[in-house]
């Protein structure tokens, strides 16, 4: 694992909301006709989906209707329930991640989790940013210490916890222990950023804080993130997938669903008459 640079190698031009969609080359992921069932109950339903580089993602949809259970097919977790049955494809960097010969090691190294709470290791908050480098081999602790603080910088957290490095992360406020985990997804150099409804346990202020991150780390990373929170779509992505009943009913620019949706569900869901 190469160790965290100052900017992460990155000359893809980032695109205005209201061009043209990017080329194939800028395509992380891609479904195909991608379905998901949990023993009998269908729970994603041909999905097709193209998430861009540098983009930030929203997925948007009442509960219950495949919206995190999808995120969790990018990256495999979803395999980790026995009854759970595939079918289509889900192409990372064009290779299909479903092939027998794709070691699920690689792909979650590549692509990091924030889950909906907190959810620090109980040691310190160095430890908790180092665990992942150390676990990839790294011991020097000149090269961890390098880590570790430029990780807690790229979260926006560094400030608030430097002189605190060797304390407990449960002494951290919810919002800090929420930029500590992104942190420590951080550490890995993922490519992908995978956050499921990561606000909706924090407060105010720390959404904010949150949603300003999000904003600066999608020059380096690729963002996809399930919310409940309209606005919170519309603030901060780039483009917004709403799902409903395990389907994708419409996909497009945020500003275009949220302004000009293409279905009526669309629109009912977004202004409120369900979900």
């Amino acid at each position: 694992m190469a160790v965290l640079s100052d900017s992460k190698k990155n000359n893809v031009t980032n695109f205005e909301r209201d061009e043209k969609p990017m080329d194939k080359k800028d395509i992380v992921y891609d479904t195909k006709d991608l379905n998901l069932w949990y023993g009998e109950d269908h729970a994603l339903k041909n999905i097709n989906l193209s998430i861009f580089q540098n983009e930030v993602t929203a997925i948007i949809g009442p509960s219950g209707c495949g919206k995190s259970t999808f995120i969790k097919t990018l990256n495999r977790m979803v395999e980790l329930i026995p009854v759970v049955r595939i079918s289509g494809d889900i192409r990372y960097r064009d290779k299909s991640i479903l092939d027998k010969s794709y070691k699920v090691e690689d792909l979650r190294t590549r692509v990091g989790m924030v889950f909906q709470k907190p959810n620090p290791f109980p040691k310190s908050i160095y430890d908790n940013i180092a665990y992942g480098p150390k676990i990839h081999g790294i011991r020097d602790k000149k090269i961890l210490d390098e880590i570790v603080e430029r990780s807690l910088r790229g979260a926006a957290i560094w400030d608030e916890v430097k002189d605190r490095l060797k304390e407990n992360a449960y002494g951290l406020s919810g919002g800090q222990q929420q930029r500590l985990c992104i942190a420590r997804c951080l550490a890995i150099e993922p490519d992908v950023i995978l956050m499921d409804e990561p606000t909706s346990a924090l407060d105010p202020i720390s959404t904010l804080k949150v949603e300003e991150l999000i904003q600066d780390l999608k020059k380096d990373y690729s963002i996809i993130i399930v919310t409940h929170n309209m606005q919170q779509a519309a603030r901060i992505s780039d483009r917004t997938a709403f799902f409903l009943n395990g389907e994708v009913v419409e996909f497009d620019v945020t500003d275009k669903i949220f302004a000009n949706p293409n279905d009526k569900r669309t629109e009912d869901y977004i202004t409120g008459r369900f979900g």
